[in-house]
């Protein structure tokens, strides 16, 4: 190439480069729904989301709605898209948010998002292997379901959110009270500090066991029955009603 072709090609200005579309792709960025219909449709897989919750996650720069001419937000479907992704990533694995937020960024930049160790999930045609609740597991059989060490298992059951048997064995439901500590341990609130949680429900369940203990009382199979079953909806009730007082106890915060 003669000297005068090169000046001429390095005088053209650059082609400016395609900047990559933020995730998801195919979805409609154009800004139409009011937070109002977020909310609607997202609730019926989010049940506990509240405009509240959607305030902060666009504060924690998980979206970034487009303002009306009047000031309200609005969102597009790629917004309630990475909603929903963010909430799953939550309510499925507990992931930290700036953990989710840093996923939304590699999504964005089109590089592949990579699990998080901590928050693996073990399936089996589609479905998560739980325990029976009456089954009795080793702490390397939760950790291997959780994905949670076996030191943070041992601060877990210091703590007396779970205790073993004498052969050191858990029974099932250890494993989910074992990834809630750990999702909570993750945001700051260690072990120690969920005795309280644990005192409630011990208070809660002696006061149930007063409810059903007639019924129990009575000498044939099917009292025991109804007294189980009849323990087991009060049980469902008590932790119904406290995670709607937690709930507008933290909406008060705000």
């Amino acid at each position: 190439m003669s000297s005068t072709a090169r000046r001429a090609a390095e005088s053209r200005p650059e082609e400016p480069q395609e900047q990559p579309r933020p995730w998801p792709p195919g979805a409609s960025t154009e800004p139409t729904m009011s937070i109002g219909a977020v909310l609607a449709a997202l609730q019926p897989e989010f049940p506990a989301v509240r405009i509240s919750k959607l305030r902060f996650l666009e504060e924690q720069g998980l979206v970034s709605p487009s303002r009306s001419g009047s000031g309200y937000r609005m969102y597009s479907q790629a917004d309630v898209e990475r909603l929903r992704f963010a909430l799953t990533a939550q309510r499925d694995s507990f992931l930290p948010l700036r953990v989710i937020r840093d996923q939304l960024e590699d999504l964005d930049a089109g590089r592949p998002v990579e699990s998080v160790p901590g928050t693996r999930v073990v399936a089996r045609d589609g479905e998560l292997v739980r325990p029976r609740p009456s089954a009795r597991v080793r702490a390397q059989e939760i950790a291997d379901l959780t994905g949670v060490s076996l030191a943070e298992i041992e601060e877990i059951a210091e703590a007396g959110l779970i205790a073993a048997d004498a052969r050191g064995r858990y029974p099932g439901r250890a494993v989910d009270v074992v990834q809630h500590a750990a999702a909570l341990a993750r945001q700051g609130i260690s072990p120690r500090h969920l005795r309280t949680v644990r005192t409630a429900a011990e208070r809660q369940a002696d006061t149930i066991e007063q409810v059903v203990a007639p019924v129990r009382a009575q000498r044939s199979g099917a009292g025991r029955e109804r007294a189980a079953a009849r323990a087991q909806e009060l049980g469902e009730l008590y932790g119904r009603l406290h995670a709607e007082l937690l709930r507008a106890a933290v909406d008060d915060l705000g």
